[in-house]
């Protein structure tokens, strides 16, 4: 599962930014932790975006984990959520994709 989280600039964001989302990480991998349902594999940073990656045996369940947080976190504002039901390397994964 990724979360594409836009940024302010078109680039790499604001310092205070970069700084409030890698927060917002730890605290996505502690409520994944807590469900047991996956990991939060990191963020990447550019092109005017943050990306999350979070990887789990069931995407539905792994975004239940991190749902509540996503929505009432500011930052993630208008962010697209892709949930990927099956193997990172299978090209014929379905995909689901929405924003929040």
């Amino acid at each position: 599962m990724k979360i594409i989280i836009p940024l302010s600039d078109g680039g790499f964001g604001t310092d205070a930014e970069r700084s409030r989302l890698s927060d917002s990480g730890d605290e996505v991998a502690s409520h994944i932790a807590e469900a047991g349902g996956g990991e939060f594999d990191g963020d990447e940073f550019g092109e005017g975006i943050c990306t999350f990656y979070l990887y789990g045996p069931d995407a539905d369940d792994l975004y239940a984990s991190v749902e509540n947080f996503v929505k009432a976190t500011d930052l993630c504002k208008g962010a697209t959520i892709y949930k990927r039901y099956g193997e990172a390397d299978d090209e014929a994964a379905k995909e689901v994709e929405f924003q929040v």
